[in-house]
């Protein structure tokens, strides 16, 4: 079998993404190809497998992490299967596609850079779950998780994943990687795992986020951790509600807007950006990825992008 593939990016976040519409997948072990196409040691590499599924008539996205796991919602992920739904004629406008369980309300949006394609996801949160139990309340806000770590205040937030929020003066990425590898011996607070994110804020309506990922560990970016990030600071007031919210990371920018009225919800914005194309040959185990060619303009772009962000 051969799966054409394009690898693509939403704020540095990198995916091996592959239309499979009318694809026929049962015989494919999708767990084992998206350990193959992420892994780095192989010289492909990527943060997770996308998948452009169709469902009951409704299209969505199927996202497998680099560990063969398959998560509920990716927020930068959307965006590119959502790009690729769009251009190929199967959703256009403003329209709703499945991830995991929920269903979300997509759009092409202005340019977050001149030409540069991009797209926003409304995120419904949740301020409590099953995959919170460490929490004995409705919500928890800006409070300490012992067994964790003593000192940071963590926000629970749910977007269709589950997300701890700590906002700190500055980054400490070996400690980020620290919580992330505790997280997973906490089966007790933590039943499903969690991805964690450390935020700064660095104005007003302005902040950046580093996460560690459930299933991929530290990555340049997070759509869902920058969605609940944004939304962590509005509920601690450190953001205003309403106002349009710059989320930079090591890839680069998104923007959130946060409402309350009506439930919680958080806008994600941002670049669906494709920067290569080719094939995957799957021949029962056996697997090999050829790649074809490159989106160098798109490339060069975003790259300009990123280079104005820093200057």
């Amino acid at each position: 079998m051969k799966l054409s593939y394009i690898k693509c990016h939403g704020s540095g976040n990198e995916f091996v993404m592959v239309d499979a519409v009318g694809v026929e997948l049962q015989g494919v072990d999708l767990a084992s190809l998206s350990r193959f196409v992420c892994s780095r040691d192989l010289g492909t590499g990527a943060d997770g497998l996308l998948l452009l599924c169709e469902r009951n008539g409704l299209y969505g996205m199927r996202m497998f992490n680099p560990d063969g796991s398959e998560a509920e919602m990716c927020g930068n992920g959307i965006r590119c299967v959502a790009r690729l739904a769009d251009e190929r004629g199967y959703c256009t406008g403003v329209f709703d596609m499945w991830s995991g369980a929920n269903i979300y309300r997509i759009s092409r949006e202005e340019d977050i850079y001149p030409s540069l394609p991009t797209y926003g996801v409304t995120l419904g949160v949740r301020l409590k779950g099953e995959s919170f139990g460490f929490m004995s309340g409705e919500e928890f806000v800006a409070e300490v998780i012992p067994a964790l770590h003593k000192e940071l205040q963590w926000t629970a937030i749910d977007v269709g994943n589950p997300h701890i929020v700590a906002e700190v003066e500055v980054i400490d990425y070996d400690l980020l990687e620290s919580l992330g590898r505790r997280v997973t011996e906490l089966h007790e607070e933590f039943p499903r795992g969690v991805n964690i994110s450390l935020v700064v804020r660095t104005s007003k309506n302005r902040i950046f986020v580093a996460t560690y990922e459930r299933g991929a560990g530290i990555t340049a970016s997070c759509g869902t951790a920058m969605t609940s990030s944004a939304t962590a600071m509005a509920l601690r007031g450190r953001c205003d509600y309403g106002a349009t919210i710059d989320v930079e990371n090591r890839g680069g920018m998104v923007r959130c807007v946060c409402y309350k009225e009506g439930g919680l919800a958080t806008r994600l914005i941002g670049n669906a950006t494709y920067t290569a194309y080719g094939d995957i040959e799957v021949d029962g185990a056996a697997l090999s990825m050829v790649e074809r060619g490159e989106y160098g303009d798109e490339v060069a772009l975003y790259e300009e992008f990123v280079g104005r962000l820093k200057a």
